[in-house]
C-alpha cells in the first residue's frame, strides 16, 4: 500500500457525530490518527532543526574566532565543518521533505474527503424535514465548510503548532546552554506572547463562527434564487430577489469588518511584540559577552535564535488565528449538521421481503409535532394486489399518509406492518425497494436520461431501461433530446431538476423509473397530474398493465383515473371518512358524491368541494 492511502479516505464513521467540539473532531478524525500524529512527529523534528541551526552557527562562529582566518579550515574543525555540511546539505533537508510530504500528501489530500464523506452520510439520514426546514444551499455550504476547517485546523495543527513547539522548546534549551538569565528573559516573553494569543484567539473564534454563518446565509438566499429563477422571472422580482441578497451580503460584509478589525489589532500587537524580542535576547547575551560570560558563538546563536522567532512569531500567531477561525467555523457547521432529526433503522433491523403486497395500518397518528395537521387514528387493511384509490382535500393527509409508509417520517403512535412485518422492524433501504413511486413534484436529477430512468433500477439492462421508456410513452421525446454539449438522446442531460425538460415530460421519465424498479407495491402521487389528455390516455393503459400483480395506492385529483379501482377512500382533516367502490360511494351521497358532482373538466374542485 502507498503511504498516500494510509488513511482510508471514505471509511464509514462510528456512530452519530457529538455536539461539543473535542468530541465532534475526534469522531471526524477517527481512523487518522496514527497517521496524524506520524506526521506531527515529523514536523516536530523539523522544529527542533530550528535550534540546531542557531547552535551550529554558534559553533562554527566560536571555532572561526578561537582558530584565526589562517587556522580554520585545518585537520582539528574538519569534524565540525563535516557534521554543518551534513547537518545544512543533508538532514535538514530531508527532515524538511518528509515533513512536507507527510501533511501534502498523507494528511490534506485524504482528510477532507474522509470529514466530507462522514457529514454527507450523516445529512442524508436526516429525515425530509430537516432539508424542508433549511436551504439546500445552505447545508451543502456548511458541509463542505466544516469538511475544510476539519482539515485546515488538523494539517496546520501539524505544520505549524507541533513545529513551532518544538522550535521553541529547542530555543529554551539552547538558551539555558548559553545562560540561564537569558532563558528566563525569553521566558518572560513568552508569557506576554501567550497571554496576548489567549486575549485574542477566543474572540477570533467568536468573530470566526458570525463570520461564517453570515457566508452561508448569502450562499442559501443566492442558490433559492437560482433554483427559482423561472419564477422569480414570471413573476418580475428581480429587484425583490436582488433586495433580499443584498440584506444578506451587508450582514456578512459587516461580520466581515468585525473579523477585520480584530484582525488588524492582532497583527499591530503581536509584531510589536515580536520587536522586543530580538532587543531582549541580543542586548542580554552582548552583556553577558562584556563580562566575559557568553562567546561571540553564542551572540550569533542568541540572535539567530531571537530573529527566528520573531519571525516565526507572526507566522505561527495568523495560523493561530486562522486555526481559531476554522474552529468557529466547525462550530457553526456543528450547529446546522448534527442535530438528530432522523429515522434510525432499529439494532436488529433485517432486510424486508415482499411475496404478497399486503399492507396494514393501526391506528396510526402522526402529526409534524404540531396540534394540527398530520393524520389521526388511521386503520386500514390494503389486500395483496389491491387497487386503493385515496381521495381528499389538500391537507386531508393524503401525502403524510404515503410518507409514513415510506418511513420518510416516523409514526408518533400505531403501527404499519406489510406483510405482516412492522416496518419499524426492517432497514429504511429495504422498504423503499420493494414500494415504486411516482409523486406529483417529479424529482430529476442533472444527469443523462439514462441515469435517470436507471436510478429505479440501477443493474437494470438497457432494453428493460428502453422499454420502460415506451411504455411510459418517453422513448420518442427522449431520441430527440439534446444537451448544450451535444449529447443527444439518452445520453442527453436533462438540467437541474430537470428543467429542460416539459412537466409532462418529467412525469413520463419518473414513471419509466417506477417501471423498471418493478417494486410489488406502487404508491402514484398524482402520477398523471401533468400530461394532457391525450398522454394521459395512452399512458393509463400502460399503468394499468404496471400495476397488474402489484398493491397499488393512488392518490388523484381527477376522480376519473380512480373509478377502476379496487377500492377509494376518503380523507378529510386527518382521518378516513368513507371506504367503498366508485359505485358504492357515489350511492352513499357523502362528500365523495359531492366531489365527483363539482368536478370540472374531470379534476376534484376541491375548493367547491369543501
Amino acid at each position: 500500500m502507498s503511504f498516500s492511502d494510509w488513511i482510508d479516505p471514505f471509511r464509514h464513521a462510528d456512530g452519530p457525530p457529538p455536539r461539543t467540539l473535542g468530541a465532534f473532531m475526534r469522531w471526524c478524525l477517527s481512523g487518522s490518527w496514527p497517521v496524524l500524529w506520524l506526521a506531527a512527529f515529523l514536523s516536530a523534528i523539523a522544529g527542533v532543526m530550528e535550534a540546531g541551526t542557531a547552535w551550529i552557527l554558534g559553533k562554527v562562529i566560536d571555532a572561526a574566532v578561537t582558530a584565526g582566518p589562517e587556522a580554520f579550515f585545518t585537520p582539528a574543525n574538519f569534524g565540525l565543518i563535516a557534521m554543518a555540511l551534513g547537518f545544512f546539505l543533508v538532514a535538514r533537508p530531508v527532515l524538511f521533505g518528509l515533513s512536507s510530504a507527510s501533511n501534502a500528501i498523507m494528511v490534506q489530500p485524504n482528510v477532507n474527503p474522509l470529514v466530507l464523506s462522514r457529514l454527507h452520510r450523516w445529512t442524508l439520514g436526516q429525515t425530509v424535514g430537516f432539508f424542508d426546514d433549511d436551504f439546500a444551499g445552505r447545508i451543502a455550504q456548511k458541509q463542505m465548510q466544516a469538511a475544510r476547517a476539519v482539515t485546515d485546523v488538523a494539517s496546520e495543527a501539524i505544520n505549524v503548532v507541533a513545529f513551532a513547539l518544538a522550535s521553541l522548546a529547542g530555543s529554551v534549551l539552547l538558551l539555558v546552554a548559553i545562560d540561564w538569565r537569558v532563558a528566563i528573559g525569553f521566558a518572560v516573553w513568552l508569557g506576554c506572547y501567550f497571554a496576548l494569543i489567549n486575549w485574542f484567539l477566543p474572540r477570533v473564534r467568536t468573530r470566526s463562527a458570525g463570520r461564517a454563518g453570515a457566508r452561508a446565509q448569502v450562499s442559501g438566499q443566492v442558490v433559492d434564487t437560482i433554483t427559482n429563477i423561472k419564477t422569480v422571472k414570471l413573476f418580475a422580482h428581480a429587484d425583490h430577489e436582488d433586495r433580499a441578497a443584498l440584506g444578506a451580503m451587508e450582514t456578512f460584509r459587516q461580520r466581515a469588518l468585525e473579523f477585520g478589525y480584530l484582525a488588524a489589532g492582532f497583527r499591530l500587537a503581536l509584531m510589536s511584540l515580536a520587536g522586543i524580542l530580538p532587543v531582549l535576547l541580543l542586548g542580554g547575551t552582548i552583556l553577558l559577552w562584556q563580562r566575559g560570560l557568553a562567546s561571540e558563538g553564542d551572540i550569533v546563536a542568541a540572535g539567530a535564535v531571537a530573529i527566528r522567532i520573531a519571525q516565526m512569531t507572526g507566522w505561527v500567531s495568523f495560523t493561530l488565528m486562522a486555526i481559531y477561525s476554522n474552529i468557529g467555523e466547525i462550530e457553526d457547521g456543528m450547529k446546522t449538521l448534527t442535530p438528530r432529526i432522523r429515522v434510525e433503522d432499529a439494532p436488529d433491523a433485517g432486510e424486508l421481503d415482499v411475496s404478497e403486497g399486503a399492507l396494514v395500518l393501526r391506528d396510526v397518528s402522526f402529526g409534524y409535532g404540531r396540534d394540527t395537521g398530520g393524520i389521526e387514528g388511521i386503520s386500514l387493511h390494503v389486500k395483496p394486489g389491491e387497487k386503493l384509490g385515496i381521495v381528499g382535500a389538500s391537507g386531508a393527509g393524503k401525502s403524510t399518509l404515503v410518507s409514513l409508509i415510506m418511513r420518510l417520517y416516523e409514526a408518533e403512535s400505531g403501527v404499519i406492518e406489510i406483510d405482516g412485518v412492522d416496518i419499524r422492524r426492517v432497514t429504511q433501504q429495504s422498504l423503499r425497494r420493494n414500494i415504486g413511486m411516482v409523486t406529483q413534484e417529479t424529482a430529476m436529477f442533472n444527469r443523462s436520461a439514462r441515469e435517470n430512468i436507471l436510478y429505479g433500477r440501477p443493474d437494470a439492462s438497457e432494453a428493460e431501461m428502453v422499454a420502460a421508456a415506451k411504455k411510459a410513452e418517453a422513448h420518442d421525446f427522449i431520441l430527440d433530446l439534446q444537451d448544450h454539449k451535444g449529447r443527444k438522446g439518452y445520453d442527453a442531460h436533462l438540467g437541474e431538476r430537470g428543467v429542460k425538460l416539459s412537466g409532462g415530460q418529467r412525469q413520463r421519465i419518473a414513471l419509466a423509473r417506477a417501471i423498471v424498479k418493478d417494486a410489488p407495491i406502487l404508491v402514484l402521487d398524482e402520477a398523471t397530474s401533468a400530461l394532457d389528455s391525450e398522454v394521459e390516455a395512452s399512458i393509463q393503459t400502460a399503468l394499468t398493465r404496471v400495476m397488474e400483480g402489484k398493491t397499488v395506492l393512488a392518490i388523484a385529483h381527477r376522480l376519473s383515473t380512480l373509478t377502476e379501482m379496487d377500492r377509494i377512500i376518503v380523507m378529510d382533516k386527518g382521518r378516513i371518512v368513507e371506504a367503498g367502490s366508485h359505485d358504492a360511494l357515489l350511492a352513499q351521497d357523502g362528500l365523495y358524491a359531492r366531489y365527483w358532482q363539482r368536478q370540472s373538466g374531470g379534476f376534484l374542485n376541491l375548493e367547491a368541494a369543501e
